[in-house]
C-alpha cells in the first residue's frame, strides 16, 4: 500500500487511539484541554505530516511545529507533554506502516515519516528552550539562607 493512502486511510483510528493513550497518561496541559480539543491538536498536526509526505518539504512542518511550540509553551505545556504526544502518534503510524507495506518499501516509509516528524520535534524543542531562555526566571533570597550560618561555621571549629 502506498504511504499517503495508508496515511489518509488509517488517520482517523490513529488520532483516536493516540488521543485516547495521551488522555490515559493525563499529561498535564492536555488533561486541561480535554480530550476533544486534544483530538483536534493531532489531527492537525496529523495533516501537516501528510502534506509534508505528499511534498516531501520539511518547511511546513517546522513553521508548523515553531506554531506548536510558541502555542503550547503559552499556555504552560512542559516541553516533554508536547514531545510524548507527537511520539504516540508516530508510534501508531509506524505500527500502521510495518503492517501494511511491503518489505522492500519500508525504508522509504519510515524514514519519510521519521524524518518529517523528527525535524518537527527538533524543531520544537529549540523553540522551546529558546522561549525558555527568554522568560526571566525566578531568583533565590541567598541571604535567607545563608542567615545564621555563622553558627553553622562555628561548630566546625
Amino acid at each position: 500500500m502506498e504511504l499517503i493512502t495508508l496515511l489518509e486511510k488509517n488517520m482517523d483510528e490513529i488520532v483516536e487511539v493516540s488521543c485516547k493513550q495521551i488522555c490515559e497518561v493525563k499529561l498535564k496541559g492536555y488533561a486541561k484541554e480535554g480530550s476533544s480539543i486534544t483530538k483536534q491538536k493531532l489531527n492537525s498536526l496529523y495533516k501537516k505530516l501528510i502534506d509534508c509526505v505528499k511534498t516531501k518539504e520539511l518547511i511546513p512542518m517546522l513553521q508548523y511545529t515553531e506554531k506548536i511550540a510558541k502555542d503550547r509553551f503559552n499556555s504552560g505545556y512542559d516541553l516533554y507533554e508536547v514531545q510524548t504526544a507527537i511520539n504516540t502518534l508516530e508510534e501508531l503510524i509506524w505500527q500502521k506502516i510495518f503492517k501494511n507495506v511491503k518489505p522492500e518499501k519500508l525504508a522509504i516509509a519510515l524514514g519519510l515519516v521519521s524524518t518529517i516528524l523528527g525535524a518537527g520535534k527538533d524543531n520544537l524543542a529549540r523553540t522551546y528552550v529558546s522561549l525558555a531562555s527568554k522568560t526571566k526566571s525566578s531568583t533565590v533570597n541567598i541571604q535567607n539562607l545563608l542567615h545564621g550560618s555563622e553558627s553553622i561555621a562555628n561548630v566546625n571549629e
